[in-house]
């Protein structure tokens, strides 16, 4: 008797690899606190056959957290819009974001109770000193600093002179993409350009020297 033939079912090879090809990790996560680096994973030679080149500039374009040594400026098509960011500063006075349209806005994201942001603060606050009046402004989000008090006197400490938003839940960074701004990462620091978009996002403290080219490069956009 003739046995019957199996037939195996022929899937196509490429099923699938563009969708896989679509979900690039834009960026690498450093975080001064708890949490560890993010990376991809690497691709298999198939993936790595069959994606799409523009995929990769387009990721290599986009902004994306990095440490401050290793941070870049986004190219202007490729940068998100800030989210708004309004509220009440230290002393209960209102501010928002928006305010400071039309300038280069540094927004340091920082915490009394956190250690790195106390090795940063002198830095930030010679730097904000230099570039007043060049249409660069320096912003904070204060953010998990439930008591007022303990912000203010941090402030008051690093002669940080600008204004910073009391964010004690940490509402005001949940606004952001994650690959922006994650909100675990205190501190954080954002350029946003002159049209409200996010020029850099540096997780992890910074210095002036690793900072201020950053700066300049939005700042000389025009």
């Amino acid at each position: 008797m003739r046995r019957p033939v199996r037939r195996a079912a022929v899937l196509p090879v490429g099923a699938g690899l563009g969708v896989a090809a679509a979900l690039l990790l834009i960026g690498t996560v450093t975080d001064g606190a708890a949490s560890g680096p993010r990376t991809a994973s690497a691709p298999t030679s198939a993936t790595s056959a069959s994606a799409p080149t523009s995929a990769t500039s387009a990721a290599a374009r986009t902004v994306a957290v990095a440490s401050a040594s290793g941070a870049t400026v986004a190219a202007p098509q490729a940068r998100p819009s800030a989210p708004a960011l309004t509220g009440t500063d230290l002393d209960g006075n209102p501010i928002s974001l928006a305010a400071f349209r039309g300038e280069v806005v540094v927004l340091n994201v920082w915490g009394s109770w956190c250690a790195p942001c106390r090795a940063e603060a002198r830095d930030l606050a010679l730097l904000s000193d230099e570039v007043r009046g060049a249409g660069i402004r320096f912003l904070g989000i204060n953010t998990r600093d439930r008591d007022r008090d303990a912000a203010r006197s941090f402030v008051r400490a690093h002669g940080l002179d600008f204004p910073s938003l009391h964010d004690p839940t940490g509402a005001l960074l949940l606004r952001f993409p994650p690959e922006v701004l994650n909100p675990q990462t205190i501190p954080s620091t954002l350029v946003v350009d002159r049209e409200g978009r996010v020029a850099v996002a540096i997780g992890g403290a910074v210095t002036a020297g690793r900072l201020k080219p950053l700066i300049d490069r939005v700042a000389a956009e025009g």
